[in-house]
């Protein structure tokens, strides 16, 4: 019996401990395979952007295993005034949103509200009767329709493969027909109810068969109000009170309070002269939106945002669902969500999943981010990724649009993996 509980004990210690979920806490780059002087050409590099007119500021968050790397803000947000960039500044974070109405959705599919691949017309039944543009005569926006092959499914919705397009950015055709029913991309709307507009959008001719190909379009606004059918609660209330309060992102609204609204940062864009300059709009809405309060919540675009508060979120999934105490999704649901779930529909060097794209090893091979990880960004110049095999939370926000967003976008990818160091 002696030998036998020696034996037992040499078992448990060779058993690998169970791995702590990871909360954000500062620490020193080389603690985390870091090298400080590396993460260094960074700021560098930002600096010699906002002196050539490049970007007005940015700011840049890079956590690995839970240890925050880099958290620094380059630039003003005035260039005029050199009122500077803050950590704690809010973004426009536009299509960011989608991420957060997914899990949203997740959550209520967990509680079986709904599954997968029912129709949307169960639980709104102006999609039952789903049609496909024809015939679009662009001089007068008129247009033919035959019936759909099949209804737009939930899971069509989160995949972007419905065939609905999108309003004010979308395709001239999608554009214009929405235009005439005020169907709009969501971001400043005062006069009019989520639920009326989904429904008005409900009867509207799809842009495909859903699931012929992927069309970015107003599918997560979609699945926003089915977040307010299945919970009984608007977007508003269902986020603030299942997500950011339990996760502690304080700093995330529809509506910023007045309290917060000096926070906001300022919007630009490059003039006709290549400079930059501060805007009022930015598609077709009114850039002060953010703190105008309305009752309208766009799931697909309508939150604001610290860089901090999301990389609570984003490691929340890395988490594989979980942080500090609170469980927003299964580890199963996180897999899920983060896995080509189009098959083989076209989609540039990757695939997406169910809110994410995703990094497939094709992907991989044009840019240092990991085989599996997962991203989106926001249309006033915010981005973030999370790379699993890496432990990485990794965001940029800016906010303006320029000339050389991609060669900004594409050379902070490199600066982040360049600065690896194990």
């Amino acid at each position: 019996m002696k030998h036998i509980g020696i034996l037992l004990l040499v078992c448990l210690a060779c058993q690998q401990p169970v791995e702590t979920k990871k909360i954000l806490s500062p620490a020193q780059p080389e603690a985390a395979g870091f090298s400080t002087a590396r993460l260094a050409r960074i700021d560098s590099t930002f600096t010699k952007w906002v002196n050539a007119g490049w970007m007005n500021g940015a700011i840049a968050f890079i956590a690995r295993d839970g240890k925050i790397v880099y958290l620094k803000a380059t630039g003003y947000k005035n260039p005029e005034t050199k009122d500077t960039f803050e950590n704690t500044d809010i973004f426009r974070i536009a299509s960011q949103t989608k991420a957060v109405t997914s899990v949203a959705a997740m959550m209520l599919w967990e509680e079986g509200k709904f599954l997968l691949d029912e129709p949307v017309s169960k639980y709104i039944p102006a999609f039952a009767n789903a049609t496909v543009l024809d015939k679009f005569n662009p001089k007068d926006s008129s247009y033919t329709t035959v019936p759909a092959k099949r209804q737009v499914t939930i899971r069509d919705l989160l995949t972007h493969t419905s065939g609905i397009g999108y309003a004010q950015i979308g395709s001239p055709e999608a554009i214009s027909i929405y235009a005439k029913t005020k169907i709009t991309a969501g971001l400043d709307v005062y006069d009019d109810t989520l639920e009326d507009a989904i429904n008005r959008l409900g009867v509207l001719p799809l842009m495909h068969n859903p699931g012929e190909r992927w069309t970015y379009g107003l599918n997560t606004d979609v699945l926003g109000r089915l977040v307010e059918v299945w919970s009984g609660k608007t977007l508003d209330a269902f986020f603030a009170d299942h997500i950011f309060k339990p996760l502690g992102m304080n700093d995330t609204y529809f509506n910023v309070p007045e309290d917060k609204a000096a926070r906001v940062v300022n919007f630009f864009t490059v003039n006709k002269d290549g400079q930059l300059e501060k805007a009022s709009g930015g598609l077709g809405t009114s850039i002060d939106y953010p703190t105008r309060i309305k009752s309208y919540f766009s799931g697909g675009g309508g939150l604001s945002s610290t860089i901090y508060d999301y990389a609570i979120f984003l490691q929340m999934l890395l988490n594989g669902g979980e942080y500090n105490g609170a469980r927003l999704l299964s580890r199963n649901t996180v897999r899920m969500m983060t896995m080509n779930q189009i098959n083989d529909l076209p989609f540039g060097d990757n695939k997406f999943g169910l809110g994410f794209e995703v990094q497939t090893e094709k992907g991989s091979a044009m840019q240092p981010l990991s085989e599996g990880s997962y991203s989106w960004g926001g249309a006033f110049s915010t981005t973030y990724w999370v790379d699993p095999k890496e432990k990485m939370v990794v965001l940029m926000y800016r906010q303006m649009w320029g000339a050389h967003d991609s060669e900004i976008g594409e050379t902070f990818n490199t600066l982040v993996y360049q600065a690896l160091n194990d």
